[in-house]
Order: C-alpha cells, then sequence, then structure tokens
C-alpha cells in the first residue's frame, strides 16, 4: 500500500463504488454521506453523471459538494492506495473459502476502523452482481450487514445508507447532528418521595380499599422505579394528583 493520499483523513473513510449502472444510484449514495458525514467519494467506472440529470437530483443537498468533488479513479489505484472494505451481501458460511470469509458487520467495523492506521475506503459494487469473487480477492476485508436469510439482498443505495449510518461514529459527535445533547436527569429523590405521598392522599380521597392500598403504592413505586421520571415529569404528575386529590365535593344537586 502506498503513502496516504494527499488531503485523505486517516479516521474518516472515503466511499467507492465500482461501476455503478444507475446514476441516480450515485446520487443516492452521495446524499447519504452527507447525512452522515462522508466526504471522499471514489468512482470506478462510473456512469455518466449530468448535473441536470438522476444523480443530482437523487443528492439532495450532496450536489453541491460530495457529488461535483468526486473522483474517478481505477481498481487498481483503489486498492493500492487505500485498506479496502469490501461490502457484499453474499458471504460464505465457513472459512473453507477466504473470498468472502471471514467478515465484519458494520457495527463491528464502527468499534474497529479508528485503530486502522491507513487511509481505508468502503468498496460498494454493482446493482445486480455487487463485486466480483475477482475485485474481492484483492480487498483486504470483507463486511456484510445482516439480514434476513430468506431474502438478504440489499439494493446498492440501500447497502450504502445503512452501512454509512452505522459507521456515523467516525465522522459526526453528539455536536454534529440535529439531536439536542439533553442528557436525561432523574428528578430528585425528594421529588419522588413527595409524588408517592400524593398517590397516598389521592387513594384514601377516593376511598380505594384500605386493604388494597399497600400492593397499589407498591405497585407505582415499580412503575415508577423502572421509568426514570425527570424533575419536570414528576413535578406534572404531582399537579394532576394534586387537582384530583383536592377536587371540590359534588352539590347535592350534581349528587
Amino acid at each position: 500500500m502506498s503513502e496516504t493520499p494527499s488531503g485523505t483523513d486517516r479516521r474518516t473513510p472515503a466511499v467507492a463504488v465500482v461501476d455503478a449502472q444507475s446514476p441516480g444510484n450515485v446520487g443516492t449514495i452521495a446524499r447519504a454521506m452527507k447525512n452522515f458525514g462522508f466526504e471522499d467519494l471514489l468512482l470506478v467506472d462510473p456512469p455518466e453523471l449530468d448535473p441536470d440529470g438522476e444523480a443530482y437530483g437523487f443528492a439532495g443537498h450532496a450536489r453541491e459538494d460530495i457529488l461535483p468533488n468526486a473522483t474517478e479513479i481505477t481498481f487498481e489505484e483503489l486498492v493500492s492506495n487505500y485498506h479496502t472494505i469490501g461490502c457484499t451481501a453474499v458471504t460464505n458460511e465457513d472459512d473453507r473459502s477466504h473470498v468472502r470469509f471471514p467478515f465484519s458487520t458494520p457495527a463491528e467495523l464502527a468499534d474497529r476502523l479508528p485503530t486502522v492506521d491507513a487511509p481505508t475506503a468502503l468498496v460498494f459494487g454493482r446493482e445486480r452482481v455487487g463485486l466480483t469473487n475477482e475485485e474481492l480477492a484483492e480487498i483486504d476485508e470483507i463486511c456484510s450487514i445482516p439480514a434476513s436469510a430468506e431474502y438478504p439482498v440489499l439494493n446498492l443505495g440501500q447497502a450504502a445508507t445503512v452501512t454509512l449510518y452505522e459507521l456515523r461514529t467516525l465522522t459526526l459527535d453528539d455536536d454534529g447532528t440535529q439531536l439536542p445533547d439533553v442528557e436525561r436527569v432523574r428528578a430528585p429523590e425528594a421529588t419522588i418521595d413527595r409524588l408517592y405521598d400524593q398517590w397516598a392522599e389521592l387513594l384514601e380521597a377516593i376511598n380505594h380499599p384500605e386493604e388494597k392500598r399497600g400492593k397499589t403504592m407498591r405497585m407505582l413505586r415499580r412503575v415508577y422505579g423502572r421509568a426514570d421520571l425527570t424533575d419536570r415529569e414528576a413535578n406534572t404528575l404531582l399537579g394532576l394528583l394534586r387537582r384530583a386529590t383536592e377536587r371540590p365535593e359534588p352539590s347535592d344537586d350534581e349528587s
């Protein structure tokens, strides 16, 4: 393997697509790369990518950077310059053949790839036949997505999207996603205890059978114990229970 190509980040894998037949699939993969923080798209024998055509139409915001900045390379350049990870749905079941075995799942790759001291590339093959055995023989390792044994084959766009999603921890931290970084904090025990006291008052107010109150309170403790209520949730429930406990007695006419 040659030295790291200029500008290549060892930590963030490139995404290589070999001999894609449909421009739309290339656009779909570029969009998934944009979704999950990948930037370097490598194309081996690509179809024509017309800026007014299907690829750019499917790429979403990736049409602005990832797709137009894609690099066209040969398969020989790919396997010479990168630690390559061939993505395939079809694997051997045991170690009698080393073409498609052993293999890792994308989740397992996410744990291990940060330790690989080389530029890496995730390699996806053709829509119909994927990567050939001859190509896989030149690739460093195999990745396969766990799927139903009855129908394990994903289309090219699906396979790339699932794989890149699983590897998003290589490219995105908590500040890099649209999800707010909110830590769930359990309400103080004093607040939870007030909630139990309020339940006890309500059971008394509604004349819940006295012999059943202990069992009911234990059940409520188990439910709230598993729920890990936040302070806001606990105080909202407290307010509702107070209103239920302190509701006015019905008048004679209402009775």
